[in-house]
């Protein structure tokens, strides 16, 4: 196939807000593909090279962006997925300079329309709304299987263009050969945000609350005395963390898989920050010697098999007596109520033990792999600043003509000017996009193609979760997990929020953790 058919079938997608569409044109093209071309084909629309980083930059992307383009499509979707292959797996001396070159040249064989869309899929870009879902529902319309049966087979090979190919080269024979397997993991299950606590209860009701945990996220899997332990990502790091894996292998069960986070406490029981855990996980360690300095406490919140048997597909209540019977000590402190002041006694206790939040799950949803479904809401406590709007980015996808992710700065005392401290893109309503998109062309000062330069006059309130220090901006500070609350043209630039503030909170943050 042509690599500019599959570019075409993503422009209609982003063009188009309506699911069923969307999910027909993926089909489409899905019906047309050799079974080689499957699994790249899946990965572009999904918004990702299938080679994951090619380890090219993006100031690297767009030097080599520069050239000129061929008149007329000739790529195929195998030259493509080739000439990526290639470029991810060069290395050693002036690596860096040949894949600056092959991608240059793999650019000038596109179409401007094509080149658009690689740069954007290499840079992380771009959206065009094949997520995950709407591409499980492609996949099953072009293979006249059930979606649920295309989510069930994903959601057991963390593998969608395995599944894809799978599906439309052997239909429902093809998706009954994947099941849960010891050592291959599966997604993790994912959290949607909520505001609060009071929203949470009211789209779950009755909810299981959980310490929100700010460590990093395990799966482990036992057969026997055989333990592995893998990552977020899905990556084995057995090797890192020593006592999870005597801890798993002293449990009463010779086969389970389970779901949890592991991190590093103080003597007082509180957590350290994030990064502190995430030490113990560095490619080169000492690994006894880091072990007795940092050593790692696991928690587990979920089962998915146990004594050999899956137990993914039963109610949460379920499997968390079962976790509780088999670790009772290990697992997550745990609250079902649908009471509003018991829930936010829960919150400020997880918060006076060092911990972000709370997690809020329904007692009966089963557990979805990779999903972001209805059944786990996160609810943490949030910062605001007044900041000032530096720059915009221009949206791709649905927020193709939009101005989009924002620049966010802080006034500098010092200098009378601003400081950038992040980025956002979350938070805005197709209202405030458009509004902001007309607002921003009145305060544009330059333009590159990408982002649009505005004059420091509009003043904009942003959540976020909280400070890091940061090299990236020159005021050695990012926001975490920001987000757009509302505009603030009542309040002039002069009056936005300082560096001197956002330093005060990160200070903050820094004496509590030696408070503690």
């Amino acid at each position: 196939m042509l690599f500019a058919e599959l570019e075409a079938t993503s422009r209609k997608m982003a063009a188009t807000s309506a699911r069923s569409e969307k999910v027909s044109l993926l089909a489409s093209l899905l019906r047309r593909l050799d079974p080689e071309e499957i699994a790249a084909a899946v990965a572009f629309l999904s918004a990702g090279p299938r080679q994951g980083r090619i380890g090219v930059g993006p100031s690297a992307v767009r030097a080599a962006a520069s050239g000129p383009r061929s008149r007329a499509p000739e790529l195929t979707l195998a030259d493509v997925d080739s000439a990526l292959e290639r470029i991810a797996h060069l290395s050693g001396p002036g690596s860096a300079a040949e894949r600056a070159r092959s991608l240059s040249e793999l650019l000038g064989r596109a179409t401007e329309p094509e080149a658009s869309f690689l740069i954007r899929l290499i840079l992380g870009e771009l959206r065009q709304g094949a997520l995950e879902g709407v591409m499980e529902e492609g996949i099953a319309q072009a293979a006249a299987v059930l979606a649920g049966e295309v989510r069930r087979a994903a959601m057991l090979a963390g593998d969608l263009p395995a599944v894809a190919r799978a599906a439309l080269t052997g239909g429902q024979a093809g998706l009954g050969a994947f099941r849960l397997e010891l050592f291959r993991p599966v997604q993790p299950m994912l959290a949607q945000p909520a505001g609060d606590l009071g929203e949470a209860l009211e789209r779950i009701g009755e909810a299981a609350l959980e310490y929100k945990l700010d460590g990093a996220r395990v799966q482990v899997h036992r057969s026997g005395d055989e333990v592995r332990v893998f990552s977020r990502q899905l990556n084995d790091v057995t090797h890192a963390v020593p006592e999870l894996v005597e801890t798993v292998r002293a449990l009463p069960s010779g086969e389970l898989i389970l779901d949890g986070e592991v991190l590093a406490l103080r003597p007082d029981g509180t957590p350290h920050p994030f990064q502190v855990t995430m030490r113990r996980f560095g490619r080169k360690l000492d690994v006894e010697r880091v072990r007795h300095e940092l050593p790692l406490t696991p928690f587990f919140f979920d089962v998915l098999r146990i004594n050999g048997e899956d137990v993914f597909g039963r109610p949460a209540r379920e499997r968390h007596q079962a976790l509780r019977e088999l670790a009772r000590d290990l697992a997550v402190p745990r609250l079902v109520t649908a009471d509003r002041a018991e829930a936010e006694a829960f919150l400020d206790e997880a918060l006076r033990r060092g911990h972000e939040g709370v997690m809020a799950k329904s007692p009966a949803s089963p557990y979805e792999a990779g999903s972001r479904g209805l059944g786990w809401f996160k609810v943490k406590p949030a910062h605001t600043l007044d900041l000032v709007v530096l720059a915009a980015e221009w949206g791709h996808g649905r927020r193709r003509g939009w101005l989009s992710n924002l620049h966010l700065g802080a006034r500098d005392p010092a200098s009378g000017g601003f400081v950038m401290v992040g980025k956002t893109f979350k938070g805005m309503t197709d209202e405030m996009l458009a509004w902001q998109t007309r607002r921003f062309k009145d305060l544009a000062a330059a333009e590159d193609g990408y982002t649009v330069q505005l004059r420091p006059e509009l003043v904009v309130e942003v959540a976020f979760g909280d400070v890091q220090e940061s090299p990236h901006y020159a005021g050695g500070m990012a926001l975490r997990f920001a987000r757009v609350k509302r505009y603030r043209e009542d309040k002039p630039a002069a009056e936005a929020d300082t560096t001197e503030s956002i330093r005060a909170i990160l200070e903050g943050q820094v004496r509590k953790e030696r408070a503690r």
